[in-house]
């Protein structure tokens, strides 16, 4: 399994497929405020992203993903100061 949680983290680790947005919305649905740690992913699926996106978890780390590491990251961090401000 790519997706799981230890205390206050989700921990995304090697290739997180389609299976695992499921795993993923519904952990952090059920622990709010929990963070994600994302250095050991080396690959999102598309479902993952869109969970991210929807959900706005605090990311922890740098990603694993070249691709979400240079273009998914920047626009997390961009919602979360909209979202603030």
């Amino acid at each position: 399994m790519s997706v799981r949680r230890d205390g206050d983290l989700i921990h995304l680790e090697g290739t997180c497929p389609v299976e695992e947005a499921e795993t993923l919305a519904a952990l952090l649905l059920a622990h709010p405020g929990s963070g994600v740690a994302w250095s050991a992913c080396t690959g999102l699926h598309t479902a993952v992203i869109q969970v991210l996106l929807r959900l706005r978890p605090s990311l922890h780390g740098t990603c694993g993903d070249p691709f979400a590491a240079r273009w998914l990251a920047p626009l997390m961090e961009r919602a979360t100061d909209t979202q603030a401000g």
